[in-house]
């Protein structure tokens, strides 16, 4: 079993095939973290670690300094109000005005499998699965509250998964401040805090810095995961490569706003917490209500991050994803946005239709300005209508005129949002998010529709599921181009207005849920100004997100490395644009461009119709390499073997074959140098006693030569030139 209970000691053991993670009982209900790390056959001598044989004591044996227990114990979920000052993951406001909460053990159960989490993304186990759940019980009497803290394990995944029900058993009503999902105390180990920062156009890079005595934290506020920050933090020790070190990783299923704080106490023991962030957050708990957090993913790694990565990678592509593209091939397709912007008509499209399918591309994406009066971009969001200037005929003329050429037909929407100039918000003004008396901010001359109203909720689906009935459309990309300000609900009771920015992404769940239960067969993509809600919640309902407005290649170079810390290469939408790129300016060769979006879903943002006669020729070879290779891309095994975020001058990665028969490694040379010799890469993941071939050569190597010594790549002349190296067991 993954998860056992030993009475005799009151410890409970939660074991994956290689960590374990142990939660002790101290003075029969104080539920504390005794360890998590390495796997341990034998845990004799464990529940010492608690130090409840230390001064201060546990309570029952020193109560007049309880408090100083409070603050040193390392809970596994902590509360506010009784002596722990340290980062606290439950605060809860009585009708009386009190935030004290104190949780207690009642109780717990174990069972196989894996529970859903009503109305939220969740990891799941399928049937057969070495899935185990422990659910302990606690509670503080005095204010009526329940709560449920849930472990699953994975075995197989090496992951466990935790979050938090309330229940407010009491008669009158409780006001939940802040709800964390997990907590995790650690003895500090000089420990560095890793994060993915950036902004617009640069998400999701890699940072590190050291965790000194305080807070360090990564948060959002924005109503989404955000551009910013991301949600997701990790503690690795001091020196942590890709293949050595530890790391203690937390990652949240959640697509709204977050806190990921990691906290150095004076005892020089280190608090990590993960969970909604509290600002501006209060939900009232009725008598008898529920309220559920969402999921943190808990990872542990003696093998740095690459394995941690691993572990992401496959417990999001067995668990999270539930897509039937998950294991398919994605259509390459072309989006007319960079192409065309808000300029095109029906013979545009299908002019660039007809390129495409002669260079091998399968699906044509229409971009926004299809509806309404949408010209330009201050105008028409929440008119879902067709413009029938640009589109004779309507929507399905159109589709009927690109599949006529032989390609998919997918579309573009933006359903979260509407235009001050439109039809929609001149009929319903109050739908939108804003503050009462106040005029509310615009951000790309938009407004946020509120998804907490069932009514807007019902109004947008109709009108996305409407559209998608009306033709044969195959692919949907779900746009989302601002945050939030000017929190408010024109239809919530005032004590119930901190629940709004929640609301609104169970809202986002709920229609996107409704959308691929009616509609099944659809490749959904999710965006948010690119890379603004890329996050695992979003992936329980699609398997790809859009993963940055910069398509430059060499931005994208940190900015893939960054994202496939954590995700599977076949969820990063990356496309080929055009040169000068349309964000930085910068002039990549065409054949470097195509091998840094093989490193995802794959496709094209640029007018073929303009590309010159040995472009197109490139197109068709970058087409024929995608079919090629994706399957590595698709089911391979991921290994970072250079930076160049860290090195400032090549970037390298490999995809391996799981059963270790082939491999495809990408090369970046960033910059050139002058009097530099040939660089040696060492490879990763392939079988020590084999040989391999250079597709495309008479050169074998055994996997001995390519994994130890490497394989020389040579220097060539100019920046920003690359190469695709397969190598196939003989």
């Amino acid at each position: 079993m993954s998860i056992t209970f030993d009475r005799a000691s009151n410890l409970f053991q939660l074991n994956t095939k290689s960590t374990s993670y142990l939660i002790g009982i101290a003075d029969d209900q104080y539920i504390g973290h005794i360890y998590y790390g390495r796997k341990l056959d034998n845990c004799q001598g464990c529940y010492e670690l608690l130090r409840t044989e230390e001064r201060p004591f546990v309570p029952s044996k020193n109560q007049r300094d309880k408090s100083a227990f409070g603050d040193c114990f390392p809970y596994e979920y902590s509360t506010v109000g009784v002596g722990d000052y340290r980062e606290s993951c439950l605060s809860v406001r009585t009708p009386q005005g009190h935030r004290v909460c104190e949780l207690v053990y009642t109780g717990h159960e174990i069972f196989d499998g894996k529970p859903e989490l009503p109305g939220l993304p969740s990891v799941f186990a399928k049937e057969g699965d070495q899935a185990q759940t422990l659910e302990i019980t606690c509670e503080d009497a005095q204010i009526g509250l329940k709560a449920v803290l849930r472990y699953s394990v994975f075995e197989d995944a090496d992951a466990v998964v935790r979050s938090v029900l309330l229940e407010n058993t009491g008669s009158g009503p409780l006001y939940i401040e802040r709800v964390l999902s997990a907590c995790m105390d650690l003895d500090d180990e000089s420990f560095e805090m890793l994060t993915l920062t950036g902004s617009w156009g640069r998400e999701r890079h890699i940072t590190k810095c050291p965790l000194t005595y305080g807070k360090h934290a990564a948060s959002s506020t924005r109503g989404c995961s955000s551009h910013q920050e991301h949600p997701f933090a990790a503690l690795v020790t001091p020196g942590t490569t890709q293949d050595t070190g530890e790391v203690y990783a937390m990652h949240f299923v959640y697509s709204g706003n977050f806190l990921a704080l990691c906290q150095k106490s004076q005892h020089d023991s280190v608090r990590m917490v993960m969970g909604i962030h509290p600002e501006g957050f209060e939900w009232v708990l009725k008598p008898g209500a529920t309220f559920q957090a969402p999921e943190v993913v808990c990872v542990y790694s003696d093998q740095g991050l690459g394995k941690m990565s691993h572990t992401f990678h496959d417990l999001y592509r067995g668990h999270l994803i539930r897509s039937p593209y998950l294991h398919k091939k994605r259509p390459v397709l072309i989006n007319n946005w960079e192409a065309t912007y808000f300029d095109f008509d029906a013979d545009k499209l299908v002019e660039i239709a007809k390129d495409a399918k002669e260079a091998g591309i399968e699906m044509l994406v229409m971009d926004d300005g299809w509806f309404g009066r949408r010209n330009r971009d201050d105008r028409s969001l929440g008119d879902w209508t067709v413009n029938e200037e640009k589109l004779p005929g309507g929507l399905s003329a159109m589709v009927e005129r690109v599949r006529g050429e032989g390609l998919a037909f997918g579309i573009w929407f933006e359903p979260e949002m509407v235009s001050p100039d439109s039809d929609l918000y001149r009929a319903h003004p109050d739908w939108a998010i804003q503050v009462p008396g106040r005029t509310p901010a615009q951000s790309r001359a938009q407004y946020v529709l509120d998804l907490s109203r069932p009514e807007v909720v019902d109004y947008v689906y109709a009108c996305v599921a409407g559209i998608l009935r009306s033709a044969d459309i195959s692919y949907v990309k779900w746009d989302m181009n601002r945050q939030f300000t000017d929190l408010g609900s024109m239809a919530l009771l005032p004590e119930h207005q901190g629940e709004l920015a929640h609301r609104y992404i169970l809202g986002v769940y709920e229609l996107q849920e409704r959308l691929i239960t009616e509609f099944p067969d659809l490749l959904l993509e999710n965006c948010a100004s690119g890379g603004g809600r890329f996050d695992p919640g979003m992936f329980y309902y699609s398997p790809q997100i859009w993963c940055s407005d910069d398509t430059d290649a060499v931005e994208r170079l940190a900015i893939q490395e960054g994202t496939a810390l954590l995700y599977p290469l076949s969820c990063i939408g990356a496309h080929v644009s055009a040169c000068p790129n349309h964000i930085v300016g910068r002039n990549t060769p065409f054949a470097t461009r195509g091998n840094v979006a093989l490193a995802g879903t794959f496709g094209y943002e640029l007018d073929i119709t303009r590309l010159s006669a040995d472009e197109k020729e490139q197109v068709r070879q970058q087409v024929e390499l995608y079919h090629r290779y994706n399957h590595l891309v698709q089911e391979g095994v991921y290994y970072r073997i250079a930076s160049w975020q860290e090195n400032h001058l090549y970037d390298c990665w490999e995809v391996a074959a799981e059963d270790k028969s082939e491999a495809a490694v990408t090369y970046v040379q960033v910059l050139s140098g002058v009097n530099v010799r040939s660089r040696k890469i060492r490879l990763k993941g392939l079988d020590e006693g084999a040989l391999y071939r250079l597709e495309g050569t008479d050169q074998v190597y055994s996997g001995q030569v390519l994994m130890y010594g490497g394989v020389l790549v040579k220097m060539e002349e100019g920046d920003f030139v690359s190469r695709v190296m397969h190598f196939v067991r003989v």
